[in-house]
């Protein structure tokens, strides 16, 4: 155990003491293991300045702090802002942070193109649920999508939750990782526990982390808690991917920085998909989508249109749609009668799109493609 890992741990059990202590009434002596947490927090953050728990540790140490005064002072404290002696969250985790209640109205025809990660879905998951007695061997449950931002991997898990008759638990580094020391993994696992319970009950249940790589990167410097948090990752991903249980618990990530992901993570995911920049088929579509709800003259050509796009992501194209609408809505506004309610905005027309065309470049650099390819050359799994 490393020095920082020690110091960590040293401060969890000052807290969990004095925790104790407060449910057993000794709130004097709980105030000194409160203030012994404290010290060591901060010898933490003045021994490794650089390190990324600084932030928490010093929000561990204030609200230890405010806790003391509270059990120092002579009216009657608050309720506890930590877990409980028993080692449950005493303010219990609402899942309702994590499951999507209601489904998402997008399906697989609101996502241009992309076959290739829409048939990993299918074989991974869709045709399982139907018929798991097809697959002797198992199958994969842990998909991974990378690509440039905008490409249409958050789309592709919303579509996901659209099609599949299960409980979806949409969940990123910001709602997992905690400020209390001890909750990030417990977190992490009761989200899993809960997927589990689902699927027990015979409903598929699929675990998307949205920048995966926030919590399953490599880091050049690292402190207990972010180990801790990433060993319970790998525990809870050894725990789907056992051939011997047939429950259909899923986990789909995605990221836009695959190659910050430590290796133990890669080797998991039985399916790494790369999720690219629309083709030219794929920015056609895109425009038959966006343009549904325009008004177009007619000589807007989509085919030229797709043409001085190339590069474009889809939320480049989505971008440019809604600039050049911007711009025809801004031309009526200053020319037109906007107080006739009857009058409306000419419709767009394709000098329009071209002029918002020239003020603008591909957000993904050919730089950052070639890491893409170059690690989906490495990694490729689909």
């Amino acid at each position: 155990m490393s020095a920082s890992e020690e110091l960590e741990s040293l401060a969890v059990k000052y807290a969990k003491e004095a925790i104790q202590l407060e449910g057993k009434g000794s709130r004097r002596i709980a105030a000194t293991k409160y203030q012994r947490a404290i010290e060591v927090l901060l010898k933490l953050c003045s021994l490794y300045p650089a390190a990324p728990q600084n932030k928490l540790y010093m929000e561990h140490a204030e609200a230890y702090r405010k806790r003391v005064q509270e059990l120092q002072s002579d009216s009657e404290p608050n309720s506890r802002p930590v877990e409980s002696a028993d080692g449950k969250d005493s303010k219990n985790i609402k899942f309702d942070q994590w499951v999507l209640t209601e489904k998402p109205d997008i399906s697989w025809d609101d996502i241009a193109d992309l076959e290739k990660p829409k048939r990993a879905i299918e074989e991974s998951i869709v045709f399982p649920v139907r018929r798991p007695d097809l697959f002797p061997l198992g199958w994969p449950r842990g998909i991974l999508f990378f690509g440039p931002p905008g490409c249409g991997k958050t789309l592709l898990a919303a579509a996901v939750a659209s099609e599949i008759k299960g409980v979806f638990f949409c969940a990123d580094a910001a709602s997992l990782m905690s400020k209390w020391l001890g909750e990030s993994e417990r977190n992490v696992s009761q989200l899993f526990a809960k997927a589990r319970e689902n699927a027990e009950k015979g409903q598929p249940a699929i675990v998307f982390i949205d920048e995966i790589d926030s919590l399953m990167g490599v880091r050049g410097e690292e402190v207990g808690g972010e180990v801790r948090v990433r060993n319970q990752f790998l525990k809870e991903m050894d725990g789907i991917l056992d051939k011997k249980r047939n429950y259909h618990v899923y986990l789909i990530g995605a990221t836009n920085k695959p190659w910050v992901l430590d290796e133990p993570f890669i080797r998991r995911f039985q399916k790494r998909i790369y999720v690219p920049l629309p083709d030219i088929k794929a920015r056609m579509d895109m425009f038959q989508i966006y343009a549904h709800d325009l008004k177009l003259d007619n000589n807007v050509d989509f085919a030229e249109l797709a043409r001085v796009t190339e590069g474009y992501s889809g939320g480049d194209i989505r971008d440019l749609f809604q600039s050049t609408q911007l711009k025809v809505v801004r031309n009526f506004f200053t020319h037109g009668n906007v107080t006739d309610l009857a009058s409306v905005p000419d419709p767009i027309t394709m000098e329009d799109f071209q002029s918002i065309v020239t003020g603008r470049r591909p957000s993904v650099s050919q730089t950052i493609l070639k890491r893409y390819y170059d690690w989906d050359e490495s990694f490729k799994a689909s």
